[in-house]
């Protein structure tokens, strides 16, 4: 815990990874000279084997942020290959020296009022990471996804943490203490295709954090085919999370049933320990062809005869569930189908979507 030690004077350190930003960069550090927080600020930037013009642009930003009170620390690695955002991240946290840490992607753009509402917010909740509302750029470019980030009431940010959506609060939007960070342990530095922002945001539940959202705008959160989101395999995703639900939830419950007959439901089922699989009691559905077919076969079981799982139409079928079925593609009629059961969601369901 040495380094948690180190924040003193500075009160928030900006924490920038760089990889061949040079497109973004200019933009995303004009919006750390914008801020209007009274306190001291540092900008810590971590350059990650970029090719480009980066490394020009960081120095540029370094003497106009300088001239205006902002101290700038630049980290670099200087080989031909890069260490992943991971790495890069934790480098930028470990050569800073603020009592609070605020992510920012080098493709982003932070609102003047950021760094203020949420160091306010911080205080307040200690041991939480502060998340924001965002403006995603293209505006249309992932609508469902955009919603989602901005809606989720202030329960739904702990009990929503299941989804194929990730983190209830988005890595670019990130603000919590030094101490806490250095409580949770650092990024993930595995590299390309390791989902370090849900790896930690997992840890960080497990340790007893809490999640909570600023209900303002603060970023802009642009969409591109370089952002790094592209290079992680959905199926180790899906691992992931198929491991912390059994973790969190499935550990705790002696029977459940899982809402969706359909693919989703029947691959949730198969990726589920034998433990958890012996207490699925049923899938349940609204689509009366799979409800008269009746139950499913597991063909891949070893047992003899093979686990038939009955098929129910959700009236008739008995919490808990976990759903398998998205949010906010059926045109109201799921969430419908759901609200006349009068279920308590964190207690009586979860989302697995």
């Amino acid at each position: 815990m040495a380094e948690a030690g180190r924040g003193g004077a500075v009160q928030v350190s900006v924490i920038v990874p760089v990889h061949n930003s040079e497109c973004w960069l200019d933009e995303c550090l004009k919006s750390v000279w914008e801020q209007d927080f009274k306190e001291t600020m540092e900008l810590s930037v971590f350059n990650d084997a970029s090719k480009d013009g980066s490394a020009e642009i960081i120095e540029k930003w370094k003497i106009k942020l300088e001239d205006a009170g902002v101290s700038v620390v630049i980290g670099s690695n200087d080989s031909s290959q890069p260490r992943g955002v991971g790495f890069a991240k934790n480098q930028a946290v470990i050569q800073s020296s603020g009592t609070y840490l605020c992510f920012l992607d080098s493709d982003d753009v932070m609102m003047p009022q950021r760094v203020r509402l949420q160091h306010e917010a911080a205080i307040q909740h200690p041991n939480s990471i502060i998340g924001c509302q965002v403006r995603r750029e293209p505006l249309e470019s992932t609508e469902r996804y955009t919603r989602w980030i901005n809606n989720l009431t202030e329960e739904q940010l702990l009990t929503q943490v299941f989804t194929s959506h990730g983190p209830t609060v988005i890595m670019p939007t990130w603000f919590c203490s030094r101490e806490w960070f250095f409580h949770v342990g650092k990024f993930d530095e595995g590299g390309k295709g390791v989902p370090e922002d849900l790896l930690f945001f997992y840890k960080h539940i497990q340790k007893g954090g809490e999640v909570f959202r600023v209900n303002r705008c603060l970023l802009l959160y642009r969409y591109h085919p370089q952002a790094a989101t592209h290079s992680i395999l959905e199926g180790t995703i899906w691992n992931h999370r198929v491991r912390f639900l059994e973790d969190r939830v499935l550990s705790c419950w002696t029977s459940f049933t899982i809402w969706n007959a359909g693919k989703q439901g029947k691959k949730l089922y198969r990726s589920l320990s034998p433990a958890n699989r012996k207490k699925v009691t049923a899938f349940c559905d609204v689509d009366e062809k799979k409800i008269r077919k009746g139950f499913y076969t597991y063909e891949e079981s070893e047992e003899r005869p093979k686990p038939q799982i009955p098929i129910r139409h959700f009236r008739d079928a008995t919490p808990p569930f976990i759903i398998c079925v998205k949010l906010d593609l059926t045109g109201g009629a799921f969430e419908a189908n759901l609200n006349m059961l009068n279920l308590k969601e964190g207690m009586d369901y979860y989302h697995f979507n």
